[in-house]
Parts: C-alpha cells; structure tokens; sequence
C-alpha cells in the first residue's frame, strides 16, 4: 500500500509540472522544422545552381572543341565558336560578361588552332548564389568559381580549304 501510495504522488506532482504545456510539443516541431528546412531548401537551390552551370561550361567547352577543330580555317572556326558559345550561353543561363574563353594547343606552335595539334578548350565562369543582393559587392563574394575544358585534336586538313 505505501508503494502505490508513493507512485500516485509521483503521478500527481508530474501532472502538475506539465499543466499548460499541452500542444507546444508541436509548436516546437513545427518552429524546430522550420528553422532546420528553410537554410536545407536554401542548399538544394545553391547546388542546383551551380551543377547547372557546371553542365553549361561543360557543354560549352566540349561542343566548342569539336566545331573549332572540325573547322576547314579559321574565319570558319570563329563562325562556329562564336555561333556555339551564344546558343550555350542561351541554354544553360549564363552570364555572358562572366563567360571567360581559352583556346590553346598542344604542342605549343606559332598559329592556334593548326593542323594534327591537340586543341584545347576552356570555359571559366562564376556562378552567384541565389538571393544574394548586388549591394557592396556581395555577389563577388558569395560566387563560386566553375571550369570546364575539353580537348580534341585538330583535322589534318584544317587550312586547306
């Protein structure tokens, strides 16, 4: 009997202790859940970003390889460079001012692109994350650097036509 007797004054204290708490267990899931999403939903947006442009300079350097190197000269070549780098610009939302072009070849020869040299193409460009306001330079800041090269070999028969 002393034994129930405790227990039920355990009972009737923790009952007391509680009174008026009834729902803020789910106010705190909802306030905890809220707190922990929003910066998760933020991180999905970011990465989404910048695997998208990721995929633009990687596009983007690989298609411009093969229309440069596939070329017959080099007023050609630049057709077809500047005529692929506008549609991926285009595609993908890029940033055209922040778009950075390099051609070089391998080996190293006077005139690039040349007949038989490895080309090599590469795209540079930054990606700024979203909601980031263009207010003290916080976009130059809060932007993430993306690279993409790409190399094919040049015709034998480029300049011969």
């Amino acid at each position: 009997m002393l034994r129930w007797s405790r227990w039920a004054e355990l009972r009737r204290r923790l009952r007391a202790a509680t009174a008026g708490q009834e729902g803020s267990a789910a106010l705190e899931f909802i306030a905890v859940g809220i707190v922990l999403l929003v910066p998760l939903v933020y991180l999905v947006v970011a990465l989404g970003a910048i695997q998208g442009q990721a995929m633009g300079a990687e596009a983007g350097a690989r298609h411009l390889a093969r229309a440069v190197a596939t070329a017959a000269d080099a007023g050609t070549a630049t057709d077809r460079a500047d005529a692929v780098l506008s549609a991926v610009v285009t595609e993908y939302g890029m940033d055209a001012d922040a778009v950075e072009l390099s051609l070089r070849c391998r080996p190293a020869r006077a005139q690039c692109p040349s007949a038989g040299a490895m080309l090599v193409v590469t795209i540079r460009t930054r990606v700024t994350l979203p909601l980031v306001p263009a207010v003290l330079g916080l976009e130059r800041i809060a932007s993430v650097p993306v690279e993409a090269s790409s190399a094919q070999k040049v015709s034998r028969f480029w300049g011969s036509g």
